[in-house]
């Protein structure tokens, strides 16, 4: 005889009135959830086709671009130049009003790429460099203006542009070496910045002397020559004083150009 399954009357009725209860549960956890998750309406989604104008188009403008990004100041002057010309000092000379950017009275500088390091080497130019050269001396005997030296450097107040020193007054101005020697700023034999006399050699800086020296690591040249303001016969009397204090077979390239614009390259032939 098979099993015999006894059911109470009323049962089907309970379970099935539980499963009820259940799925109200389930649903009403479900639909919880869904109030608290932001709706599909809601969240916004934004597709490449559906991006700014605006923004697509500053994407495409910049995505090919190689090297530093130019104002458009600056590539406005910059198109004035001609890219596969080497102008002659003259030439170059004559530009340089129009390349002008800024506001202020830019400094005319003239750039050297040499074919060695150690180069330096001291001129005075006829018609200064238009900056107002601020000077310290620094005397052996003179302890206190030593030590007040020596305070100012350690605590990062630098406010000269040209140190000169007796030499009994070097050893005391050593420890200072690490940070005015980087700077061009130690006091140098051979740049005339260590003599007797600081007080005589200061008067020839006023006058328009300045210094000159490649980079510690690189064949690289910096010098200012003037202001835009010179005039054409003015900046060309400084550059060739510097060019001719230079020995031009240890040039390679060389440009002119201010503060603010794009650089000139000289034709070496015009220097």
């Amino acid at each position: 005889m098979g099993k015999i399954r006894v059911k109470a009357v009323g049962d089907e009725e309970l379970e099935l009135k539980q499963q009820e209860e259940a799925k109200a549960r389930k649903d009403a956890k479900k639909a919880e959830k869904q109030a608290e998750a932001p709706s599909e309406e809601s969240v916004e989604t934004t597709s490449p086709e559906e991006a700014p104008v605006e923004k697509k188009a500053k994407k495409e403008k910049f995505q090919n671009v190689k090297g530093p990004r130019r104002s458009k100041s600056y590539t406005a002057k910059f198109e004035l130049l001609d890219k596969t010309k080497h102008y002659s000092l003259d030439e170059a000379i004559k530009l340089l009003p129009s390349l002008k950017r800024a506001k202020f009275d830019e400094t005319v500088e003239i750039h050297l790429t040499t074919t060695e390091t150690g180069i330096t080497g001291s001129v005075s130019l006829p018609h200064g460099t238009g900056k107002q050269m601020r000077i310290a001396l620094a005397h052996g005997a003179d302890q206190k203006e030593i030590d007040d030296l020596l305070k100012k450097i350690e605590s990062g107040t630098i406010d000269f542009d040209i140190l000169i020193a007796t030499p009994d007054a070097m050893p005391k101005l050593a420890r200072a070496a690490k940070v005015l020697g980087p700077r061009g700023l130690m006091p140098n034999p051979k740049n005339g910045t260590v003599n007797p006399n600081p007080e005589e050699v200061a008067k020839k800086y006023e006058g328009g002397q300045i210094n000159f020296k490649t980079e510690a690591k690189f064949p690289l040249l910096h010098v200012a020559i003037g202001k835009v303001s010179f005039g054409d016969t003015k900046i060309k009397d400084n550059a060739k004083i510097v060019l001719n204090a230079i020995d031009k077979k240890k040039i390679k390239n060389a440009t002119l150009k201010s503060t603010m614009s794009p650089a000139i390259h000289l034709d070496l032939a015009s220097l």
